[in-house]
């Protein structure tokens, strides 16, 4: 086992940057959690993404002028895709606690790589396998022991649409990545996604917000944090498989975790436990087993 372990210990640049954005992301929860003090949650999602896609045009214009209708098209499939993630995990919290949410949204973890096995005809290795079945073990002590009592209302099935639209975000971008160029496509999902959430925003009722530096603030930082988010996870998935990259993102609430511990908040035992599951996934679905060598008859 040792010797495994020593024969890989180390990440590939595409993984590192994966790993570098999922503690980017893990601290963005604090952020958000105030923000939404302030403003309802899709005016803030609108207004974060639409800042991220209008600096990432300005910033990439000359080369968003050879954009194709190929990556306007992946650009727009994967944007609905996040937009489904945060909108409809948002309408399931209005009935289901936070732990039952959870535990809905950690599903993408098994069903990614069933999708990429469905779409894209990639079978998961076995290491990669184990590392998912480590990380979504460590997903389920995160989110408590009571989470898995699970009802069928209408929360439920809004949260586990979202689970399969986040699963839906991973295969997409695996599947367009080696087609499309990483920023035109990065700022069309962008884009997507900020135009989408200001014209659902009066269809679920929710009103614009009284102006706050405090939204407008964090929207602009966390604007940023997406454009440089959605960028990263555009390129590094031209080199990496969904599967293992939803292991890597399965870390994201262990890094929320030690945020809010930094920040004062209490980390209970079996949330330790969960991310040392989650940190031990990762891990393995790097692992490559030596395959024993077949002995050579010397005459």
């Amino acid at each position: 086992m040792f010797a495994l372990i020593a024969r890989k210990t180390f990440f590939s640049p595409e993984e590192m940057a994966l790993l570098g954005i999922t503690v980017l992301w893990g601290a963005t929860f604090l952020i958000v959690h105030t923000a939404m003090q302030h403003c309802g949650p899709l005016f803030f999602v609108g207004l974060r993404f639409s800042i991220a896609g209008g600096v990432s045009l300005l910033l990439f214009l000359r080369t968003m002028r050879a954009v194709t209708a190929t990556e306007i098209g992946a650009g727009a499939l994967i944007g609905v895709s996040i937009f489904l993630g945060y909108s409809l995990q948002t309408y399931g919290l209005e009935t289901l606690d936070g732990g039952i949410s959870a535990f809905l949204t950690a599903l993408y973890v098994p069903i990614t790589p069933l999708l990429q096995w469905a779409v894209m005809r990639r079978r998961p290795k076995l290491m990669t396998w184990v590392g998912i079945g480590l990380a979504f073990t460590g997903l389920l002590c995160l989110t408590g022991p009571g989470a898995m009592s699970v009802g069928l209302g209408r929360g439920e099935i809004a949260t586990f649409a979202s689970a399969c639209a986040i699963a839906a975000e991973i295969i997409l971008i695996g599947r367009f990545a080696s087609k499309v160029d990483s920023v035109r496509v990065t700022v069309v999902q962008l884009l997507t996604v900020g135009v989408l959430s200001f014209v659902v925003m009066p269809v679920a009722g929710e009103p614009a917000p009284s102006f706050s530096w405090v939204w407008l603030s964090a929207a602009v930082g966390l604007g940023l944090a997406s454009a440089l988010i959605q960028l990263t996870m555009n390129w590094a998935q031209k080199a990496v498989s969904p599967a293992r990259a939803t292991i890597i993102y399965a870390g994201e609430p262990v890094w929320a975790g030690l945020v809010g511990w930094f920040a004062g908040e209490h980390l209970p035992p079996l949330a330790i436990l969960g991310a040392a599951f989650i940190v031990a996934g990762v891990v393995a679905s790097e692992l490559k087993p030596r395959r024993p060598k077949t002995a050579v008859a010397v005459l």
